[in-house]
Order: C-alpha cells, then structure tokens, then sequence
C-alpha cells in the first residue's frame, strides 16, 4: 500500500489478486474504528468517512448497521458522560436525603420510648434521666457516675392557677370532691391493662396499669350532671368504655383521632400486633344538657401533633375543650406533671 497522510484513505490501487493482503488491511482498519469509540474527538473528525470505510471493509453490512455505529459513537462525548455522572450524584444525594430522615424517625421513637428529650430549650436545665450501671455510658470502669434519689424524666413548672391533687385515684374521696364542684368536662387518661400474652409490644411501660374494673369503678357519675367526659382509648378497649359510658349516664356523641408526628413533621412510626399504630383515640360522651356557654362545630375531629413523651398527650386536645365550653370547671383524672394547667383541677399519683 502506498503511503497516505488520511489514515482512513483506502488504497485505491491494489489488485484484485491482492485478497489476502486487503483483508489483513482490513482487519488493522476495523481493529482502528473500534478503538476510535474510546477517542471522542478523532471519531467526530472522522465522520466524513466512516459510512464508505465501513462499507468498503464490511461489504455484507447494511447501511443501517453504519448508522448505529456512528450513533453510537456520536453520543459518547464528553458531554453526555459528565451528565452520566451528574445523574449518579443527584441519584446518590438523594438516597443520602432519605437514609437521613429514616434516622431522624428512629431517634424520634427512641426518645418516645424512653420519654428522655435530647434538646432542651435555651437556658433551661437539662432532662435529668435515670442512670445506673448498664446505662447512660457507663461501663464498669473509672468512677460510676452520681445518681440522684428523686429520678424524674422531665422538670415542670405547674402554673400559677392550675389545682393539682397528688392522690391514688382509687382511695381518693370523690365524694368530698362532688360535694365541692360539678364540672363542665371531665378528661380521662386511664392506664389501660395491656394483653397478658404481649404486655409491652416492645415497648418499655414506666407506669403502673390498672384492670378495667378499677376504673370501672371510679365514682364519676357523682362529679358531673351535666357536662362531657372525653376518654382516651387503646384499641381492645372501645367496647368496654362504651359499656363505662352506658353505666355511668353517658351517650357517646363524638370522637378525636390524634395523627402522631415526627419532628419532622412526618407521620410517626408506633407498635403494634399486625399493623404499627400512627395514631390515638379519644371518645366523647355527652350527659343531661350542654354546659352553659357551649360553643358549636369549633373545630376538626383530628389532631396533627408531634409525639413527645410517654403518654404526653397533645396540647391541642386542651385548647380544644377550653374552646367547645368557655370558662368552664374542668377536670382530669391520671394526670401527670406536664398535664397541669391553669384553671384546671388535676389528679393524679404522678403529681
């Protein structure tokens, strides 16, 4: 062959005769074009010449095949690869994006569970939590951390013009109460007795429970006449409380569902035998007449709240009864330290 300065310039003069030359000629030209795929550049310089180089080297192809492989070759620039790679790192940030939040919901159940609070406001003083041998980082060596003698999760402040009563609910005297008051609403959070066969769920109860005749019980026909009793309830217990409804005067007339949130304000992840429970429900029970002032289709039936501590429920549920009965008398049973508010009287062992 002569010397060409085109290297995709064909030898026009060999011989027919010359067969075995021109395909080993041929060969060193198909081994170059594939390689050419790899060189960007030279491939688009090349372009010209590739449909009658690869007809002259391939005489069987079809002419469709030629257009592929120039296809082929034109999208692998260097401008289609860094938009491969822009698209793996979109791909990548976003599945980083969704692994953080899964985090973000673990850390919110585990201090739903423990009912410790990482964050605290600024300028107030830190959560005290419990602390022992196996906790709280200690790990058998060096000093063992101090432990206080009066454990409590969380420091409250009551307010100014709450009543809180710290009594055992089940010794206390009602009677001497009634005799006192009659009030507008009456709100329960009764800590329900769990399934013998899967107590907990896997989850850790901090507080004692009490079997339904307990709070069957409670005298709480002699503390209202007329007024409402809003109830919280867990799932295998709603035909029982319409049954302590029944006996105590009442007619269920409502209910408030409680959606739990995350921080993130995406719904929470909660226990459960088949399916994993995201909300609460509190039934309304109405008896005699409305309290004087009641007020008419206030608000929704459902709640959007974060999930704070164990048992905490959302304020929200407060602001609503003080908005259906105005300046009424209320009253919660099984209250806690972070149920006390103003205007209300509370009861509790918790207190």
């Amino acid at each position: 062959m002569s010397q060409h300065n085109d290297p995709f310039e064909l030898d026009v003069e060999s011989t027919e005769g010359d067969r075995g030359e021109k395909n080993s000629s041929s060969s060193s030209e198909e081994i170059d074009i594939e390689n050419l795929t790899h060189e960007p550049s030279v491939v688009i310089e090349a372009l010209p010449h590739l449909p009658s180089i690869i007809a002259s080297l391939t005489p069987t192809s079809h002419p469709q095949a030629s257009e592929s492989t120039t296809t082929s070759a034109v999208k692998a620039s260097p401008n289609n690869n860094a938009a491969a790679q822009l698209r793996k790192l979109l791909k990548r940030e976003t599945e980083l994006r969704l692994r953080i939040d899964e985090l973000m919901d673990e850390i919110a159940n585990l201090e739903a569970v423990t009912g410790a609070s990482v964050a605290h406001e600024p300028g107030a003083s830190a959560p005290i939590v419990p602390c022992d041998s196996n906790s709280n980082g200690y790990d058998g060596g060096g000093a063992q951390p101090e432990v206080e003698n009066d454990i409590r999760w969380e420091e409250f402040e009551a307010p100014d013009w709450c009543i809180p009563i710290k009594a055992n609910v089940l010794t206390f005297d009602w009677d001497e109460l009634a005799n006192e008051c009659q009030f507008d609403v009456i709100l329960m959070d009764p800590p329900w007795q769990l399934a013998t066969h899967a107590p907990t769920r896997g989850v850790a109860i901090a507080y004692q429970q009490l079997p339904d005749v307990c709070i069957e019980e409670l005298p709480i026909a002699k503390l209202q006449k007329n007024g409402f009793l809003f109830i919280w309830v867990i799932n295998n217990k709603y035909a029982k409380v319409f049954d302590m409804m029944k006996k105590w005067g009442y007619t269920y007339v409502d209910d408030i569902t409680w959606v739990k949130q995350t921080v993130n304000r995406r719904m929470a992840k909660g226990h459960g035998f088949y399916l994993q429970h995201a909300k609460e429900t509190c039934l309304v029970g109405k008896k005699g007449i409305d309290p004087p002032g009641t007020r008419y289709s206030i608000s929704s039936d459902v709640i959007f709240s974060e999930r704070r501590g164990q048992s905490q429920k959302p304020e929200e549920l407060y602001e609503m009864i003080e908005e259906l009965v105005p300046d009424g008398k209320y009253l919660e049973i099984f209250g806690r330290k972070n149920n006390l508010r103003d205007y209300w009287v509370t009861i509790g062992n918790e207190l």
